[in-house]
């Protein structure tokens, strides 16, 4: 295994994030199994598809998601894997606040944290959270500049188009200044964002003439901005599930071949029920990313 490639674990919000003890093993046996980072989703909120007539989103209602700050505030007292969030939905989020939620949990878990943004997709959540859907791309990169601000300045004045800060700023700052942001997206719009102003990116593909695509329009969009296109970390994702360990180390090549720096092994929606199964699958997979 390329030791370059860093390898880790989504977890499993949907199936076992109700539970405070299945997380607390949950996280012990990633550990201890030899992964470097556990990635967690984000929803706030889910929508009842009883009142959203026709709802076709994957998630709803009565789907389980912890809150990913709070969720990794207590992992952070568990364990020394990176932190990553994968995505947190910035635009439908204060941004002075996830600067000071994000800078808290870089101290608590010792600069081990990896802070993935994104869009989102769930118009019912921007509308709960008294945030503008639609100008949501607009306002991220802004977002984005005021947190690096936040992070790395004791006091900053700050006049944008969405955001006005004057003479404030957050105590402790975080260990990591700035913290390293990284984007989801696939469209081309996010793609050249990612490019501009991203530390790294999640593929919203696999390995293959598409996700080759979207890496050159990453790359042109950088060199565009004075940036190293070979600075911009890329993380993949597998789906795991019961899928052998064949199956497992040809993907692995196949995203390594591709340019990836990380990895991240996904167990969510495989039908696995309980957090054994969850752990047992990831074990078998350990056997082939640490051989």
């Amino acid at each position: 295994m390329d030791p370059s490639l860093r390898v880790g674990v989504v977890f499993p919000q949907t199936e076992i994030g109700g539970d405070r003890g299945a997380v607390r093993e949950y996280v012990a046996a990633v550990s201890e199994l030899g992964y470097a980072h556990v990635a967690v989703y984000d929803h706030v909120l889910g929508a009842d598809p009883d009142v959203h007539r026709g709802w076709a989103g994957p998630y709803d209602v009565d789907t389980t998601f912890l809150e990913p700050f709070v969720l990794f505030g207590y992992v952070a007292a568990l364990t020394s894997l990176e932190l990553v969030t994968s995505i947190i939905i910035l635009p439908q989020r204060q941004t002075a606040l996830v600067a000071k939620q994000a800078a808290t949990l870089d101290v608590l878990c010792e600069g081990r944290l990896r802070l993935g943004v994104g869009l989102g997709w769930n118009a019912v959540e921007y509308e709960a959270l008294g945030e503008e859907f639609s100008n949501r791309g607009a306002r991220v990169g802004e977002q984005v500049e005021l947190l690096r601000r936040l992070w790395t300045e004791r006091s900053v004045t700050f006049n944008g188009k969405y955001h006005i800060v004057t003479g404030a700023g957050i105590a402790p700052l975080p260990i990591q200044r700035p913290i390293p942001v990284w984007f989801g997206g696939s469209k081309k719009p996010a793609l050249r964002r990612i490019g501009r102003l991203a530390d790294g990116w999640f593929p919203m593909m696999e390995p293959g003439p598409e996700l080759t695509d979207a890496i050159a329009t990453v790359h042109e969009a950088a060199v565009e901005t004075g940036r190293d296109p070979s600075a911009i970390g890329m993380e993949g994702r597998i789906s795991v599930g019961d899928a052998n360990q064949d199956t497992i180390a040809a993907k692995i090549a196949a995203w390594r071949e591709a340019g990836a720096t990380h990895v991240s092994l996904n167990t969510m929606r495989a039908n696995l029920t309980n957090v054994d199964a969850h752990i047992a699958a990831l074990t078998t997979a350990a056997s082939v990313v640490f051989d």
